[in-house]
């Protein structure tokens, strides 16, 4: 019977002898595991055809059904290949510790220089508030002053993240992540409806008289420009990670562009040719952000609820357990399912019942530790049985 040799050699990684071991291993009979290394898709299949006017209407064609398919199995075959590296190797293909390191350096970078401009573009717009009146400069201000807390928020989910307590959090603090964001999008909420209920205000009491001199308007213009600049610079920067909360920053930068665009048009309109043209400015303001974060909201309840991962990654994971070892008989259960920004698997293997009990606890012990080097997985959990007919295992939970 084939043994599994641990593919992790302490704090010092793989030595010489279990690299041999794994060589040897690597060398074995390997009939009995699925395969696909013959299958490969020519260049013509991984390319989508053109688009045409009917993708336009949101209508596919036969060709475009037919090239989604051999996209899906493309990516089949790649997740596939990186299980296989997974089970042969022992790690998963990806960035060194150095890039790794250089990218979290970076990311804190990004959220360090973030919170700076927050701070800089706020005291700019509260002057050109008070330097204009307008309602919609102003409700673009306020937005810049739920800046900071929003980031003072996630850098605090960043922090707490970063300092693991085993004794007080057991199972780790990975769900801070979604907790902040929601957070910060419901602050974000009561900003847009306290600037619609401001600006009905202003619309039905008909108090409104805007007006700007050239001074005033060239300040105003100046600062909102520049704002509009900075944040623009800095959706492009953060938008190129791939960590939840620095991508948060770019949505929030984003948002900030479109609404200092808003906001400066409305003050500019109201100017030159009505008054009412500036609450109606800051309402659509305020609608814009209680849509925008409320998608947001919608997101991160999910990933806080437990949701399901998508079946291509239960395949995966399904592929990696039945290549795991040869002893594997049946696999019962593969679930995965979201525990703040990661996963949390649930895998259920059935082996021989006369297996000695050392024997199938590690190979279950090796399974979870593989399981457990997938970067999108928090914890597993491998439960061994013997049989695959009896009820499922917590079947009252799904009653």
């Amino acid at each position: 019977m084939l043994e599994v040799v641990p593919l992790h050699g302490g704090d010092q990684g793989v030595g010489a002898e279990e690299e041999l071991l794994l060589l040897e291993t690597n060398n074995a009979d390997r009939s009995w595991r699925l395969n696909f290394d013959e299958l490969r898709l020519s260049s013509e299949t991984k390319e989508k055809p053109p688009r045409g006017l009917h993708d336009c209407l949101g209508v596919l064609s036969q060709e475009d059904n037919i090239a989604e398919y051999y996209q899906q199995q493309v990516e089949m075959l790649e997740g596939f290949n990186e299980m296989d590296t997974l089970t042969d190797r022992g790690f998963v293909p990806g960035m060194s510790k150095e890039e790794r390191e250089k990218t979290a350096r970076n990311e804190t970078f990004a959220i360090r220089i973030s919170n700076v401009a927050n701070m800089v573009l706020f005291a700019a717009k509260v002057y050109a508030s008070v330097k204009s009146g307008s309602l919609a400069i102003i409700a673009s201000t306020l937005d810049s002053l739920l800046d900071l807390l929003s980031g003072f928020i996630l850098w605090f989910t960043a922090f707490s993240m970063q300092t693991p307590n085993p004794y007080q959090y057991p199972i780790g603090k990975k769900r801070m992540q979604p907790l902040g964001i929601l957070v910060f999008a419901s602050v974000m909420a009561t900003l847009g409806l306290q600037i619609i209920l401001e600006s009905m205000r202003t619309l039905i009491s008909d108090e409104s008289d805007f007006n700007l001199t050239k001074e005033q308007e060239r300040w105003v213009v100046g600062i909102m420009v520049f704002v509009t600049l900075v944040k623009l610079v800095l959706m492009l920067y953060c938008r190129s990670f791939t960590n939840e909360i620095v991508k948060a920053y770019a949505q929030d930068h984003f948002f900030d562009v479109i609404t200092n665009i808003i906001g400066l048009i409305a003050a500019l309109l109201a100017n030159y040719i009505t008054d009412w043209i500036d609450p109606v400015g800051a309402m659509i303001l305020a609608l814009y952000t209680i849509r925008t974060w409320s998608m947001t909201v919608l997101e991160n309840v999910n990933s806080l609820v437990g949701k399901s991962a998508a079946p291509e990654y239960l395949q995966k994971l399904t592929y990696l357990c039945w290549n795991h070892h040869k002893a594997v008989r049946h696999i019962d259960t593969v679930r995965a399912y979201t525990f703040g920004s990661h996963y949390f698997v649930e895998v259920d293997i059935v082996l021989p019942a006369d297996m000695p009990l050392q024997e199938a606890h590690d190979i279950g012990e090796s399974l979870q530790e593989k399981l457990e080097l997938l970067p999108e997985i928090e914890r597993a959990f491998v439960h061994l049985d013997y049989e695959y007919s009896h009820k499922p295992e917590h079947a009252q939970a799904y009653q």
